[in-house]
Formats: C-alpha cells, structure tokens, sequence
C-alpha cells in the first residue's frame, strides 16, 4: 500500500462513496475499491469443506478464548442453580418432619461412625442368630408393608429418608425404634444394587397367628405343598412365589429345607410368606397334624417307569441283609412302590397334597411312605429327549396350577350338581 502511494503522490486524489480514483502522467487510471481494503484487513474465519459437505469455521485464538470463557460462565450458573435446586429440595424433606402425619412420629438420627446398622444387618443374616433370638430382618416397602398388614411385630427400622418413611403404615410402626441413617450406609449393608432406603427387623413370624389377605383365602383350594431337602434359596423362594399364586392353603417344609427366612428366600417370595401360612422346620412325625384326614399325598418325580413290586425288592434285599447291619429292619429297607401318572392326568379330586424334593437329595424315603399310606401317585411331566430333569420351582409350578385346574372342575361340578337338586 505504501509503494501504491508513493507512485501516484504526483496525481490527485478523488474520494468517492465507495471507490479510490488515482491519476498521473503516463499511468493508467486505477481503481480501488476502499470497502475491499477493510475486508482484507478484518477478514472472516476460513471456512473447512469436508467430503462429506460438513464446514468447520476457524476461529481465532483470541475469540476462541472468549467463547470458553462465555461457557465456563454458563456451566457455572448451572452447577450454581442446580446446587440452589438441591439445597431447596433438602429444606422441604426436612419440613416433612412437621407434618401433621409426622407430629406422632419420633425418630432418633445415627450420628457418624455409628454401627448399628452394620451390627444388626450382619448378625440378622445369620440363621443361628434367627433360631436363637427369634428375629429377622425385612428390606424394601413392599416386604416391609405386607408383613405389617398381616400383623408381623417390628422391633427396629432403618431409613434413609423420611420421604421412605412416609411412605409406610406409621400408625403400625409406634412400637418400633425409628432410626435414620445416610443412603450411604444402607448401601454398604443392602443386598441390593440399588437399595429402596427401608430395612427392618421384625420379630420371627408365626404363620398361625398372621392374618392373611383375604381375597387370597377366598381363591384357595384344598392344595398343600410340602417341600422336601430344598437346599437352594432361590428354588424355595420361587416356589412359595407359586404356592401363593396357585391358591395352596399351606405350605410346609421339612428339616432338610433351606431357612424359608433367609433374605435371598425372601427376596424370591415376593412377599408369599405373608400371603399364605409357610411352617418351616418341621419333622415327618409333625406333618400328618398339619393335612386333613381324608388328604391323598402325591410325589413329584421324574421316573416314568414303573417301580419294581416291594414284594420283590424285599426279596433281593433279604439277600443282603446278612451282610448289612443287623440295627436295620427289613421294613427300612424296602421301598414303597408307587404308580407312575403324567400330570395331566385326574389326580386332584379331593384335598390333595404335593410333595416337591430337592434337586440335590431327591425324595426322602419319609415322603413316599406317606405317599403310600394315602395313595398317592408318582407324578411326572414328560420331557423331549436330551433333557435330563426340570428344576425344582418349574416342576412345582407345572404341577400345582394343574392340580388347582383339577380341583376347580371338581368345586365347578359340584356346584352345578347343588344347584340342579335345589330347583328340582
């Protein structure tokens, strides 16, 4: 630009509104625009073309350090409002103690480092201590709500906010100690991934002095379950979780039994053990006191053969009997024979009871016996070839909506049969 000038100093200068007209001797007239100059010195971002039709604008150092600092502002006001949004939301949950449901309600806050419920959580697990004290421990609302509407005594409740709180029956929660512990905590202790913030501890339940739903006593049928040598806690669960769904009336397990209150047992329940009456622990001598006279017990097994006659099975165990200890009779030794059925087949025509046996163990000799004694039947769901056996839970829920299908018929029959005599 200095040498443009310095050519032309001889001429004279004319200002336009948009041009620059500059003349001399011997040099043609030569036109410049002004408008262009400012654009060459205040030119824009290069604008990238990319393959794919995209543009990137490049920006400068100086204006790409204000556009970071316009947005760390931005980031800031909101981190700031999202904090004011926090702290508010915190001040109502703790106005919540104030309200007229809460006026009733006292409850004492662990301070910090304090290990109650790490004590509790840790030794409630344990099914000694449930024997030995008598108590167990519940988690999440849902549990927590159907054992206090079925009349379950609590002892001690853990929670994490007082929204969780709210959300429970307080009026049968006046006897219990109310505790409230950080999130945190719970989380350390919670067998749960995510815990729901309620744990309690409640005294050990008696099923015969629960009070059961009764829209669920209303839809049973004579239908007993009995559960032998269940070591899985995840089987037991899922087949109380059936018991219930299916109508039993009871469900009883024998000493061979996984502890139906452990919390994995009672995280698969869903809540059955508030739903129908479960007694657990119980001897081969205590289980006729708890089914009808008239009941016919059948067993669930995978045999589709038919046994060998007990009168020849004796015989071949006679022939060792020299060789075994002399303590054993020859009554222990034989087995009870017992026809094989498919399941579709009629089998549930009166008070019907079920026998379900481990996967491990199998059935006792005690179960068929008392198969035997009312007999009852093998009964067996047929399989496609390849497939060794069923688990336990999917063979006693094929089972029991079978047997419920069977005994509603037979109620439908004879209420048709009642009715027709009536307006005879």
């Amino acid at each position: 630009m200095a040498a443009l000038m310095y050519n032309v100093s001889r001429g004279f200068v004319i200002f336009r509104e948009r041009s620059l007209l500059l003349r001399g001797h011997n040099i043609h007239r030569i036109l410049v625009d002004s408008r262009r100059c400012v654009r060459a010195l205040r030119r824009r971002p290069v604008a990238v073309l990319y393959p794919d039709g995209e543009r990137e604008r490049l920006i400068k150092s100086n204006e790409a350090g204000d556009k970071m600092n316009h947005q760390k502002d931005k980031q800031r006001e909101r981190v700031s409002e999202k904090a004011g949004r926090q702290q508010w939301r915190g001040h109502v949950s703790e106005c919540a103690e104030e309200s007229p449901r809460m006026k009733q309600t006292r409850f004492e806050k662990a301070p910090a480092g304090d290990n109650t419920l790490a004590r509790v959580a840790s030794v409630a697990r344990s099914r000694v201590f449930r024997d030995k004290e008598g108590k167990v421990l519940l988690e999440g609302r849902r549990l927590i709500c159907d054992a206090l509407c079925a009349g379950a005594s609590p002892q001690m409740l853990f929670f994490s906010s007082v929204q969780r709180l709210q959300e429970l029956p307080l009026d049968r929660l006046q006897q219990a100690k109310l505790i409230k512990v950080r999130y945190e905590d719970m989380k350390t202790w919670s067998d749960l991934v995510t815990p729901q913030g309620v744990i309690a501890i409640f005294s050990k339940p008696d099923a015969s002095r629960l009070v059961f739903p009764k829209d669920t006593r209303l839809q049973s049928v004579p239908l007993f379950l009995l559960c032998d040598n269940i070591r899985d806690a995840g089987n037991l669960g899922t087949i109380l979780r059936c018991a219930a769904a299916a109508g039993c009336e009871r469900v009883l397990l024998t000493k061979g039994c996984v502890d139906a209150w452990e919390p994995k047992v009672l995280r698969a329940a869903m809540g059955a053990h508030f739903r129908l009456p479960v007694f657990p622990n119980l001897d081969w001598d205590e289980i006729s006191k708890h089914l009808p006279k008239d009941v016919v017990v059948h067993i669930a097994d995978n045999s589709v053969k038919a046994p060998v006659p007990a009168q020849a099975e004796k015989g071949s165990l006679e022939d060792y009997s020299e060789s075994d200890s002399d303590e054993e009779s020859d009554d222990e030794l034989s087995l009870p024979c017992l026809k094989p059925q498919v399941y579709y087949e009629s089998w549930a025509q009166r008070s019907t009871a079920l026998v379900i046996g481990g996967e491990m163990h199998g059935l006792s000799l005690e179960a068929q016996r008392l198969a035997e004694e009312t007999e009852g039947k093998r009964l067996f769901v047929p399989m496609a070839p390849g497939v060794e056996s069923l688990n336990s839970a999917m063979a006693a829920s094929i089972l029991l909506f079978e047997g419920r299908r069977q005994l509603l018929q037979l109620l439908d029959k004879t209420r048709r049969r009642t009715r027709s005599k009536i307006f005879k």
